[in-house]
């Protein structure tokens, strides 16, 4: 028999039913002929973040990030493009395009290769069972009316079982099973485990297949047979559920009158008992799970929510409870909350803090568990307070939370997972993973601090790469990433064939497409800008939007639209908005970081320049020329020439980037060290002889007025001289007689030569 190794990129593991038992992606890796489906729309921002760049020593480093009280570096405070539900009318819940038939979004690791996870060991499940099986005083609460109940009274100890005094109705927190009972004439009671929703969870052995270890957990309790077997029929499907991420439920069974389903023993510990260890390590203070590795958790656990929409089941009840860490991967567990999409009879679990707050409503959705996800997600990383009351479902303002201010594209994420309006989240799990990983590039390059830059590129799914680093100023509209067409759309081969050049013969085209779709749309108003007929592109917008307020391409296109015409202020909201519904793509950044710097917004600009240029190589280029801009700008020498040393030499502007940080360090006249460095730091890079003869020139001439005034420097070579005046004469003289070779209009080149002979030093013959 062959075995199918799993075609994710590093992973060890083997496909078994359709899906590799290390990592949980699908058979045959991650294809990516599908389209993403409709992105969810605008965010409410909740408050101001404040993230700039200071000041640092030494030539040739990059400054430091410093969090500031201002607000003034934060995307989150921009005005922004109304999209989604904010263009709907107030109290309305129109839906939107959703699922997750997109394939080309799944694919996944613990960790994606980008950081690392601590290794969870897996322990001796007998560690595992209760010495003594006794509920805590403080979680007894009544089945019936939610009173507590079973409470301490004037030093007497509460009962373990009674009547409620507030319903009457009777509790018994005792365990129904003992060591050794065997239930369903099969499972060996170990002990107890923990006590849920439903009673006492019971660890157990199964004698039928090797002694393996199972868990027993409360089905139903009551003693009619037939209410057991409804029960039962109603819930068989959950043993059909088989994902390698997911726990296994093997059986459903009846003893002594109480119904029990047979699952898995999953070992490891859930984030709620590491979050819980972390604060006793840290003497009762919280100590939340860094953010890369909180990202990596619930990045590892999308894809068994993947094929639970999948297959028309939804999850509902998702917390950190629930996500057990298991040596390097993560397994889902209890099942108990699961519900078919399209059951609108039984009862609804949840959490408060953790479930959406439409679902009592209108009951749970894709989007009510992305919601769950979203507030898991926050309450690994957030020292939450109020989650369950005044932030129950929103999150602390920005200004107030200094996580919200450092990872800006994190906040965004879970800005829109957690959207108030379902449709305004995130489509699919596919489309809220895509959008995570790249959250986490970025989180990793801000981690690793000033200096790193990521040594490999992520290809995006929805946009190209910048075709210019933009050495020469702010990129263009034109020279801004190109967004990918969507193979998916009925007219994308119908559009590979309109190959005409003239932008305003292209619009005619374009308008006799035989169907009108999206992709249609959005050319026709990339042609129309570049027609400069701003008005049709104005009215495609609209025609996008009528149609669907969520997509947000239609944004994109307007921003470009007001950056064509001189209006980067405009061109702000747009971008901004797109930011919002793809927080983990690197080219809404880039495009709302060039409107930023050139719309009197250099704090955020410097923020979002900063983050692009370490998190994805195909961006470096372009956000470093624009970081080294801002921060040129503000005064900042260090931090520019620190920015432009992130232009490695293996990239087209490498030249570009050694000229303009040469000349940076002539005009910043800082000291005979930098002019010499000026010039050595050409050497190697592939600069024209023209720009090269006159940073030169421009170097010698500085350290010739600096040793005129200030005496000396034997030690310093610049150009090669000597910093002494005779030598530094000759050497001048020598790279102005170059220049002048290397000038064509004979005017400017007579103009050299006289000042070649100004400079030469006297001598005696």
């Amino acid at each position: 028999m062959t075995t199918q190794t799993c075609a994710e990129p590093g992973c060890p593991g083997t496909i078994q039913d359709g899906y590799c038992d290390v990592c949980g992606a699908p058979a045959g890796g991650n294809p990516t002929g599908n389209a993403l489906a409709a992105v969810a729309a605008s965010w409410g921002a909740q408050g101001e973040a404040a993230s700039a760049g200071g000041p640092a020593t030494g030539s040739g480093t990059t400054a430091p990030m410093q969090q500031q009280a201002t607000g003034r570096t934060s995307s989150s405070r921009l005005a922004s493009t109304a999209l989604g539900s904010a263009r709907m009318a107030s109290g309305s819940y129109q839906t939107r395009r959703v699922g997750t038939g997109s394939t080309r979004l799944r694919g996944h690791r613990l960790g994606a290769g980008l950081t690392t996870v601590p290794h969870m060991p897996v322990a001796d499940p007998m560690q595992a069972v209760m010495a003594t099986p006794e509920l805590a005083e403080s979680k007894r609460f009544c089945p019936t009316c939610g009173q507590p109940v079973g409470r301490a009274r004037e030093g007497v100890p509460g009962r373990i079982a009674g009547f409620c005094g507030h319903c009457g109705a009777r509790y018994d927190f005792a365990p129904a099973l003992r060591a050794g009972d065997l239930v369903g004439g099969q499972y060996e009671v170990v002990g107890c485990l923990a006590h849920g929703g439903l009673g006492w969870i019971y660890l157990a052995r199964d004698r039928n297949v090797s002694g393996r270890w199972v868990v027993l957990k409360g089905l139903l309790n009551s003693g009619d047979r037939e209410a057991y077997e409804a029960a039962v029929a109603e819930r068989q499907y959950l043993a059909e559920v088989e994902h390698p991420l997911i726990v296994e439920i093997f059986n459903f069974v009846l003893h002594d009158g109480l119904g029990y389903t047979v699952m898995e023993f999953v070992g490891g510990r859930s984030l709620k008992d590491v979050l819980k260890e972390r604060r006793d390590s840290g003497g009762g203070q919280p100590r939340p799970l860094p953010v890369d590795q909180a990202i990596a958790y619930i990045l590892e656990v999308l894809p068994a929510f993947s094929y639970l929409h999948d297959r028309g089941l939804l999850y509902c009840d998702f917390k950190p409870d629930n996500i057990i860490a298991q040596g390097d991967g993560v397994k889902l567990i209890d099942l108990g909350g699961v519900r078919r999409a399209d059951d609108l009879t039984s009862p609804i679990y949840g959490t408060v803090g953790y479930q959406a707050p439409e679902v009592p409503e209108i009951g749970p959705s894709v989007a009510s568990d992305i919601f769950t996800l979203g507030r898991t997600l926050a309450s690994l990383v957030l020292d939450f307070r109020g989650n369950t009351t005044v932030y129950q479902a929103s999150f602390p303002p920005v200004s107030e939370t200094p996580v919200f201010q450092r990872y800006d594209s994190f906040y965004r994420w879970l800005a829109k997972a957690c959207a108030p309006a379902p449709a305004d989240r995130f489509a699919s799990v596919d489309e809220a993973r895509v959008q995570l990983l790249g959250v986490l590039r970025e989180v990793v390059a801000t981690d690793k601090g000033p200096g790193y830059t990521a040594t490999t590129s992520a290809e995006s799914l929805l946009f190209g790469v910048p075709p210019l680093d933009g050495a020469d100023g702010p990129l263009p509209w034109n020279q801004l990433p190109l967004l990918k067409v969507d193979s998916s759309d009925p007219m994308a081969s119908w559009l590979a064939g309109v190959n005409v050049a003239d932008p305003a013969e292209r619009v005619v085209a374009l308008g006799g497409a035989p169907e009108a779709t999206v992709e249609v749309r959005l050319a026709l108003g990339r042609a129309a800008i570049e027609a400069g007929d701003l008005g049709r592109l104005r009215a495609t917008v609209a025609q996008i939007l009528e149609e669907d307020p969520w997509e947000w391409r239609a944004a994109w296109m307007e921003g470009l639209g007001h950056l064509a015409a001189g209006d980067p202020a405009s061109a702000r909201a747009s971008f901004n908005a797109v930011y919002g519904q793809v927080p983990g793509e690197p080219a809404p950044k880039l495009a709302l970081a060039t409107v930023c710097e050139l719309s009197g917004e250099p704090g955020v600009a410097e923020q979002l320049y900063t983050t692009i240029a370490r998190a994805d190589s195909n961006y470096t280029g372009a956000a470093a020329f624009g970081l080294a801009r801002v921060r040129a700008e503000a005064g900042d020498t260090d931090g520019a020439l620190g920015a432009l040393d992130l232009v490695g030499p293996t990239r087209g502007s490498y030249a570009d980037a050694r000229l303009r940080r040469a000349r940076l360090l002539v005009s910043a006249r800082r000291g005979l060290l930098d002019l010499a460095d000026a010039v050595a730091g050409l050497g190697g890079a592939h600069v024209p002889d023209r720009p090269r003869a006159e940073v030169t020139v421009d170097a010698l001439a500085g350290a010739l007025g600096l040793v005129t005034r200030e005496g000396p420097d034997p030690a310093v070579r610049v150009a090669g001289a000597e910093a002494t005046e005779p030598t530094l004469r000759d050497r001048l003289e020598e790279a102005l007689r170059e220049l002048a070779r290397l000038t064509e209009d004979r005017s400017e080149r007579v103009a050299i030569v006289d000042r070649a002979n100004s400079v030469r030093r006297w001598t005696v013959r």
